[in-house]
Formats: structure tokens, sequence, C-alpha cells
């Protein structure tokens, strides 16, 4: 079972914008409804809330199972906390708060296997438990999983140009909230301060002619604006407890606001 990666890659080769959202939700078919909401990927995070690996384990069988491209953010960059995911099969690793040259090659080097890095070997799922001859396997691992490095702190904007330079590095994703609070400016992602720096985050990564994203909010359309109008290939929108929260808000407020209505004329 492919980890659908190939239809990711084909869509930012042509343009198109990749979307997709994420979950924290220990419910494996959390991931599979939002699957058919049309999401190219789906964010299975394990750096906040309670999910553990058997519930990531889960999530990722059933993404792949829907058709789409499961990417997990792993607690930190450490080989060992990223090794475990790795046999379980996702298109990409997402690994939070890098800042240096140095934290973005060891975070490559994690995912892959000796010489290029130093992942352990104990493939699992990733090559279908041992259906896929092994050469042929190998040549996957040398391109599977996405290493995708978040910018979250000021100090790794200042170091991007290095960063987004590290072979291996296949897509960079910003994280403005965090950014944000690097700068003294905890959430004011629109900023005057802000923008300057996610303006120069995106011109980096387009002279670099390297993909990337952002984490962003449905309910703000100029934040989402600004990031297809500064070149991003992919964007992270919302996750599973504000698109359920809000679903919920609005069937409430409407029947109520129908039945105000009625009421009105009896």
């Amino acid at each position: 079972m492919p980890s659908n990666l190939s239809r990711i890659k084909d869509k930012i080769k042509n343009g198109e914008l990749v979307v997709g959202t994420l979950t924290a939700s220990s419910d494996p078919v959390i991931s599979e409804m939002l699957c058919f909401c049309g999401f190219d990927f789906i964010w299975i995070d394990s750096e906040h809330g309670p999910i553990d690996k058997k519930d990531i384990d889960l999530h990722i069988m059933t993404v792949r199972g829907a058709g789409v491209a499961p990417f997990v953010r792993v607690p930190w960059n450490d080989p060992v906390l990223v090794k475990p995911f790795l046999d379980m099969g996702p298109a990409g690793i997402i690994f939070p708060f890098i800042k240096t040259e140095d934290e973005a090659v060891l975070a490559v080097r994690s995912c892959r296997y000796p010489p290029k890095g130093i992942r352990g070997f104990g493939p699992r799922r990733v090559h279908n438990f041992s259906k896929i001859q092994m050469d042929k396997y190998l040549e996957i691992a040398e391109k599977e999983p996405w290493v995708i490095l978040m910018i979250e702190q000021i100090e790794a904007v200042d170091n991007l140009e290095k960063i987004v330079r590290v072979e291996g590095v296949d897509s960079i994703l910003v994280g403005p909230d965090d950014l944000s609070s690097s700068m003294g400016l905890l959430t004011q992602t629109r900023h005057p301060d802000v923008i300057k720096v996610l303006d120069r985050i995106a011109k980096i990564c387009i002279e670099a002619k390297i993909p990337f994203g952002a984490g962003v909010g449905s309910s703000n359309i100029d934040n989402i604006a600004d990031w297809i109008k500064r070149g991003a290939s992919w964007l992270l929108v919302d996750n599973d407890f504000t698109i359920l929260t809000t679903g919920g808000t609005k069937t409430y407020e409407t029947t109520m606001k129908l039945f105000r209505e009625i009421k009105k004329n009896f």
C-alpha cells in the first residue's frame, strides 16, 4: 500500500495548492472522516495532546487506506523518537522547532539509512511487511518519507538560507504563532514586523526552489490569501477539534435561529 506522497508531489509540480488538516485525536475514525472531506494530507500530531504511538500507527494505516498522505509531526528532533514512526509508513515526517543547519542535518539523517543517515533498519508496514522486494524498498526509502522542517523561531529565520540548502530537506513549514512568540508578539501574526519576517521566509524558500507552506486557520481568510500570494505550495488549515466545534456551533445556532423565528409567528 503506497504512502500516497506521489499525489502531493504531482500537485506541487503542476502548480496546484496542497491542502491538509491536523488531527490530535486518539481515534483514527476522525482521520478517516477528514480524508473524505477532500484533503490531500492528514497531519497526525504527536507534539501536542495525548496521542501515542499505537494511535499514530492506526491513523497512518487509516489515512493510507483512504488514499490520502499521512504526515506525522514528531515530538522533537530526536532520532530515538523518530525511528518508530518511520517504520509505520508515513508520507512525511514533520520536525518542530528547527533552528540551525546542524539540526536540519540531524533531521534528514534520522530519516535515511546509512551511509546517508543513521536510521535503524527494521521496516514493517513501510515495506508492506516484506511484500516489497528489498531493492525496491531501499530505492523508495531514499526518497520517503518527506523531511519537513518547521520554522518557528526568529533564530531559524536568520539561519534559513543555510537550512534550505541541507541535502535531503524536502519542504519548509512555517509556524506563525510560535514564530511571532519568539519575536515577543505571541499570536500577533498580522503584526507588520511578523509580516516582514514571513515574507522573508517565502523569498528564501523560493530562491532555493524548495516547497514551503504554513499553518493557518480558516477563520482568517486574509492569512490564507497572503500565503497563496507568497507562493506557498501547501497549507495546513485548521484541525479536527476546530472543524468539529465550528460545525457543531453552526448546527446549533442555525436550529435555534429557526426556532426563534417560528416562535415569533405563533
